[in-house]
């Protein structure tokens, strides 16, 4: 596929406490549903796009992240020697994609990442993947909200609509629907279910363009005394058009403990090696149950 859109940034900076004690010293970005972690699934979506060039912004023990992505010659020779050319060439399918790692020295929010990435982006749009949102990879999300870009020349971000108890969770918008998206005409960063302006959520895809980082660059600390894209985000709508597209497939929040089980036995059951074995042990674990 031919994109317009060839960066994507992934923000892995965090420090994931939801998962601790797991993700002490493991990144949470590195936690497998199934048999990939949840940052591969993020540059397997941006691939299927056309997207090779991928900007990651790390922080303290993210060291893993960086070597999951590198080549393990010992592991490649040995699986050579063994005659496992399908599970190779299946840990050799992103070795054409280019890396670039910035650090995020303090941990000041998301905004604050993607600002760090602005040398590399340069006057680029670019996509911001999310990790721990999981897109069913036979959704196409990211090629979608492409589309509108190239249609628009304006900022895109996906849309979820989520029940009136969980808008606190989430950057919620208030727009206006044209078509198949929404034009945006504010946004609120985590606000109170009585006043939320909608129930369309902001979730982790976005397709945006450089006039961000002049806003981020100037973007005072917000919820959480941290610099937030949502924010920026409300800034930019009324420099320039803005538009929400509201999802049509599933999507997980791996973030959350619940979420991320859900992902695991989701896609365990569309594993063609798991699935039969998979789904009788849970129709006998389903019958066990009190």
């Amino acid at each position: 596929m031919k994109t317009t859109i060839k960066k994507a940034i992934l923000p892995a900076a965090g420090l994931g406490t939801r998962f601790l004690p797991a993700t002490k010293a493991s990144p949470k970005e590195m936690m497998p549903i199934v048999d990939k972690p949840l940052i591969q699934y993020a540059v397997e979506e941006s691939l299927s796009c056309g997207i090779k060039d991928f900007i990651i912004i790390t922080g303290k023990y993210k060291r893993a992240i960086e070597d999951h992505f590198d080549t393990a010659y010992r592991l490649e020779e040995k699986l050579r020697a063994s005659g496992k050319e399908t599970i190779l060439k299946e840990l050799n399918k992103l070795n054409n994609i280019n890396l670039a790692y910035i650090r995020q020295r303090v941990p000041l929010g998301l905004g604050h990442a993607i600002l760090c990435a602005r040398p590399f982006v340069k006057d680029e749009p670019f996509a911001v993947i999310l990790s721990d949102d999981v897109i069913d990879p036979g959704y196409p999300l990211l090629k979608e909200m492409i589309t509108v870009y190239e249609k628009k020349k304006c900022p895109v971000i996906a849309l979820q609509e989520v029940p009136k108890s969980e808008v606190h969770r989430y950057g919620i918008v208030d727009g206006k629907q044209e078509g198949a998206v929404y034009k945006i005409k504010n946004m609120v960063e985590k606000p109170a279910p009585d006043k939320a302006p909608s129930n369309l959520a902001i979730i982790g895809r976005y397709i945006l363009t450089p006039e961000i980082f002049k806003i981020l660059e100037r973007q005072k600390p917000g919820a959480g005394g941290e610099i937030q894209l949502t924010d920026a985000l409300k800034s930019l709508v009324k420099k320039t058009p803005v538009y929400g597209y509201l999802i049509k497939g599933k999507r997980y929040d791996a973030g959350d403990k619940l979420g991320y089980l859900q992902a695991t036995v989701d896609f365990a059951l569309k594993n063609k090696e798991l699935s039969e074995g998979f789904k009788k042990y849970l129709v006998e674990k389903v019958k066990d149950l009190p």
